[in-house]
């Protein structure tokens, strides 16, 4: 869900700065640690491709994902000044919050998962191949923290998030927004002088 804030927000901004100015001040981004979360993004998609294979991978692959939420918040909580981003870092956390509670496993409603595909559901329900994530049951702590949104056509991905997500990509889309149009906002106040 990440991605959807991030490609919204950059439409949106490009929109609104202009394409040239907009691109401008995205080059100009300077996140202190900035360069970790590719390396995150990395990790998580070399657990999730190993974890079926390597059996020690599989056996703690929660709390792998874990460790990379603990990273990705300190490397926020580095930059909590710059706009938009204390709702980013709220949003997580409030993600990791139900992994932890929940054994390093995101919960996903299985009602809300009836808009996916039915392996994947399936899948869910036989606790098999989806180590970042389990069906929603009644021993789930903190449930409404989980997976329990589904969003269907006609919005152009079909998935299921957490409010968490939700919260996250507002945070997303405030931060580049106020990137993007720092430049134009300056321009004009200097303009109207």
């Amino acid at each position: 869900m990440v991605y959807d804030g991030i490609v919204i927000g950059l439409i949106i901004g490009l929109l609104r700065a202009g394409w040239r100015p907009g691109l401008v001040a995205l080059s100009q981004i300077r996140i202190r640690g900035g360069w970790i979360f590719p390396a995150l993004l990395a990790v998580q998609l070399i657990v999730f491709s190993i974890q079926d294979r390597v059996s020690f991978v599989g056996q703690y692959s929660g709390w792998l994902f874990m460790a990379v939420y603990v990273v990705g918040l300190y490397v926020l909580w580095l930059n909590r000044k710059e706009s938009g981003i204390w709702i980013i870092f709220i949003g997580v956390a409030m993600n990791f919050l139900v992994m932890l509670v929940n054994g390093g496993r995101m919960p996903v409603s299985l009602d809300a998962a009836a808009v996916l595909d039915p392996i994947y559901t399936q899948m869910l329900k036989d606790g098999v191949g989806a180590a970042k994530h389990y069906a929603l049951d009644d021993s789930t702590r903190l449930s409404f923290l989980g997976d329990i949104i589904p969003i269907a056509p006609p919005y152009p991905r079909t998935q299921v998030i957490s409010i968490g997500d939700v919260v996250m990509n507002v945070g997303i889309f405030l931060y580049l927004q106020s990137v993007m149009l720092k430049n134009k906002v300056r321009a004009s106040f200097v303009q109207t002088k």
